[in-house]
C-alpha cells in the first residue's frame, strides 16, 4: 500500500515538474514576457498582439473608475493604437461613454492588424449587446413609471367615484 502512495506521489511531482517545461513557462524569453505586459498594448504584429490586448481589456474591465480616467487622459492621441485602446477603456466605463466607444471601434476596426480584428469585432458586438440591453432596461423602466402613474391616476378617480356613490346613497337613504 505504501508503494502505491509513494508511486502516486512521485508521479504527481513529476507531472508538476513537467509543467514547468511546457512552452510559455520556463522556455519563455523574459524580454518577450515583459513586452507582452505593457500597460497600453501596441499594434505590432508579434506573438504578444492578442495577449496584450486581452490583458488590457481585462484591466479596463476590472479597473477602478480612477484608473479608467487616468488611462483616458494618457490615450489622447489620434493614432489607431490610442483610439482603439480608448475604445476598450470607454466600453467598460459608464454607459454614457458606450456610444463613443462604439463609434471608435467602427471607425478604426479596419485599421487594426488582421489578427486583432476578430477580437475587436467581438468586443464591439458585446458592447452593442450591452447598449441594447441598457436601452431595453431604460425603456422598461420608463414604461413601468408610466404605468404606475396611470394606476395612481385611476386609483384617484376610483376614490372620487366611490365618494360620489356614497354621497348619492346617503341622500337616497334620508327621508
Amino acid at each position: 500500500m505504501k508503494q502505491y502512495s509513494l508511486i502516486a506521489s512521485l508521479l504527481a511531482v513529476s507531472l508538476l515538474a513537467g509543467c514547468q517545461a511546457l512552452p510559455g513557462n520556463a522556455g519563455e524569453n523574459p524580454d518577450t514576457a515583459s513586452s507582452c505586459q505593457r500597460e497600453v498594448p501596441n499594434l505590432a504584429r508579434n506573438g504578444c498582439l492578442l495577449e496584450s490586448w486581452i490583458d488590457f481589456n481585462l484591466a479596463a474591465q476590472r479597473g477602478e473608475p480612477e484608473w479608467r480616467e487616468n488611462m483616458l487622459e494618457r490615450l489622447d492621441g489620434d493614432s489607431t493604437r490610442h483610439r482603439l485602446a480608448r475604445a476598450v477603456v470607454l466600453s467598460w466605463s459608464d454607459d454614457s461613454e458606450w456610444q463613443q466607444a462604439s463609434e471608435i471601434y467602427k471607425a478604426d476596426l479596419a485599421s487594426a492588424p488582421s489578427r486583432l480584428q476578430p477580437l475587436l469585432r467581438q468586443w464591439l458586438n458585446s458592447l452593442e449587446a450591452r447598449r441594447a440591453l441598457a436601452e431595453e432596461l431604460a425603456s422598461s423602466e420608463a414604461s413601468r413609471v408610466a404605468l404606475a402613474n396611470e394606476r395612481n391616476s385611476l386609483a384617484e378617480k376610483l376614490d372620487a367615484l366611490t365618494a360620489i356613490e356614497q354621497s348619492i346613497n346617503s341622500r337616497q337613504q334620508e327621508p
